[in-house]
């Protein structure tokens, strides 16, 4: 029996997930996937991998299906497919909250208490 969700994922995590989309895979084409997928920008190391692929592996995310000497072969499950869905959920609520932070941002200037902390004065915001 699967344990509870990893909650939300990180990067890696999400991209290695992304990997198993288009069916079974073993750690070397999980890594050259995303590599390639994303030009470079995230490259997952062999302790970054097996890790994830060890806690999906504990969450039942995902299953090993092969293995050839060293290599491991792993497919997604349900749960798996669940969990990439949720995540895709939340990253699209994620980018909508982004695209609403200007009318957000005009909202808050007629506001006197928006942004303001009655302890520390106005709240602090980070640079971009």
């Amino acid at each position: 029996m699967p344990k509870k969700s990893l909650g939300v994922m990180t990067e890696s995590m999400f991209y290695t997930i992304m990997a198993f989309h288009s069916g079974p895979r073993c750690g070397t084409e999980i890594s050259d996937f995303v590599e390639r997928l994303t030009d470079g920008r995230v490259q997952l190391g062999p302790g970054t991998l097996y890790t994830i692929l060890s806690k999906f592996q504990e969450v039942g995310y995902l299953r090993e299906i092969a293995v050839e000497g060293r290599k491991r072969t792993y497919e997604l499950t349900r749960e798996g497919q669940t969990a990439y869905r949720n995540e895709i959920l939340r990253l699209n609520q994620c980018l909508k909250d982004a695209g609403r932070m200007e009318a957000f941002a005009v909202q808050e200037e007629g506001n006197p208490h928006a942004g303001k902390n009655e302890k520390t004065g106005p709240a602090a915001v980070p640079a971009l």
